[in-house]
């Protein structure tokens, strides 16, 4: 018999039986249900479970973190339970019936960007590597950096700058591909959508302002400005979306025998027109204006005091999905500023929870069942991914996670209050130093030790003073019994 088999069942009878599942998937550490009745699912008797990490409702799933064995934990619940395989999107789908419309307008922005972070993290390593290489002067006595000495390095700092550019100039290719795969519109026509808008034929959004002369296309009665909008984020969604609305609503008045030819000249050729005459322009302004308040914001005298909020409140933005808002924001400051001053903080923000849950280890040092989940969590936390953190044990506990939600605070003043800014986005926790500009690395070292130590110190005070233990169901229980 499978050791997955009886905690399959259990799992099974705990959710309200196959009858109250809608649909169940699973992602890399999660099994995903959408229930029929979500007031059947027994959270405490799950939660109890030796294999489950944790669990809690987001966009309208019933989550339960298993970890990394879910793929075969998966496989024997779908057999147990009698329930159909199927995909992450169909799950999706079937989960906006439990949501709001915030919810379901946070959904669709994290659909459309949750398909690009590999490249993001994969560009914002290639930045933070070139950063150490080419910024940073470590090689005679402080006066030279690597690539002033190394040819070789050289060589590989102008080469990972081919990746670099593809990933973050070239992001907006990326953003009317992903809208168009999410809005179920022909995913070649929002790649070649995207190209139109960054084109080398274009004049680069990175040379606009210093241009003497902007180039344009002459139609006789009007003028259209060649303006490219390299790394524009807003510009790129306002485009994919109404290329989607076009081409979806073609193929319902067009007959079958014509569309392949009709719809997408169509769809493509006036929402590029589009894109360059109104879309783009308001795009820009858009975006300018967000960049704008938000950096202002932050480097105004009333700065600290967004930084403290924020730093306070971003693990619980996690908890509700509204994080997602934060990757275009990211995305806008990089590409008006030439960095971001809000992504240091959710690096810090990602290493406080890891931190609080290292205390968590030595508090319940005897506990060696939670360590199988403390361990792992914490590794994963300072690599960037929370979940796992902040489900398995610092909400399970309650104090541990309001200690992390102070130091990311504290760290993230210090980070603010220093002008801190990085120059990508994509790397999270201790290895996001590689992102922060050369200048500013001293500064987030500091910010990181306050990020690790405060944690720490709180949880261990706290479980010293017997503040409680507080459980997702918000109960409260004496912390003593966990260890």
């Amino acid at each position: 018999m499978s050791k997955y088999q009886g905690p399959a069942r259990d799992l099974l009878k705990y959710v309200g039986g196959s009858e109250n599942i809608s649909v169940v998937t699973h992602c890399v550490t999660r099994m995903r249900f959408v229930l029929k009745d979500p007031k059947k699912a027994d959270v405490e008797n799950i939660d109890a479970l030796p294999l489950v990490k944790g669990t809690f409702t987001q966009a309208g799933q019933f989550q339960v973190i298993i970890g990394n064995e879910v793929s075969s934990f998966y496989n024997e619940f779908i057999a147990i339970a009698g329930v159909g395989d199927t995909s992450k999107e169909e799950a999706k789908e079937a989960a906006k019936q439990n949501m709001n419309v915030l919810q379901r307008m946070i959904a669709h922005l994290a659909d459309i960007f949750t398909p690009l972070i590999p490249a993001i993290v994969v560009g914002g390593l290639i930045l933070g590597f070139r950063n150490i290489i080419g910024d940073i002067k470590l090689l005679e006595d402080g006066t030279k950096t690597i690539i002033e000495v190394s040819q070789f390095w050289k060589g590989v700092h102008s080469f990972l700058w081919l990746i670099g550019e593809a990933i973050f100039h070239f992001l907006p290719v990326g953003i009317t591909w992903a809208v168009a795969r999410k809005m179920g519109a022909t995913q070649i026509l929002g790649i070649v959508l995207g190209i139109t808008l960054v084109s080398p034929q274009l004049l680069n959004a990175y040379g606009v302002a210093g241009a003497k002369e902007i180039p344009f296309w002459d139609f006789g009665f009007a003028k259209v400005q060649m303006i490219g909008y390299q790394a524009q984020v807003i510009p790129a969604i306002l485009a994919g979306l109404v290329l989607s609305f076009l081409e979806l609503r073609l193929r319902k008045i067009v007959p079958n025998s014509v569309s392949m030819i009709v719809v997408p000249f169509l769809a493509l050729v006036p929402t590029v027109l589009i894109a360059h005459t109104i879309l783009g322009p308001l795009g820009w302004k858009i975006g300018s204006v967000v960049s704008t308040v938000v950096y202002s914001g932050l480097t105004s005298s009333f700065g600290w005091l967004f930084a403290a909020v924020f730093g306070f409140v971003y693990a619980p933005l996690v908890i509700t999905g509204l994080h997602h808002m934060t990757n275009a924001i990211d995305l806008q400051l990089m590409s008006q500023l030439g960095g971001t001053n809000l992504w240091p903080m959710i690096a810090l923000s990602n290493i406080a929870q890891g931190s609080a849950v290292l205390a968590m280890i030595y508090v319940n040092r005897k506990n060696e069942e939670e360590k199988q989940v403390s361990i792992p969590a914490t590794i994963s936390c300072y690599l960037g991914v929370t979940e796992p953190a902040m489900f398995g044990i610092n909400l399970k506990y309650g104090y541990p996670f309001l200690a992390a939600m102070i130091g990311s605070m504290i760290a993230a003043v210090i980070s603010v209050g220093n002008h801190v800014m990085a120059n990508s986005i994509g790397v999270g926790g201790l290895p996001g130093i590689l992102s922060i500009q050369p200048k500013y690395m001293g500064t987030f070292a500091i910010a990181m030790v306050v990020a690790i130590v405060v944690p720490i110190v709180l949880t261990l005070a706290f479980a010293k003073a017997n503040v409680g233990k507080i459980s997702l169901k918000g109960k409260k229980e004496n912390s003593a019994k966990a260890a």
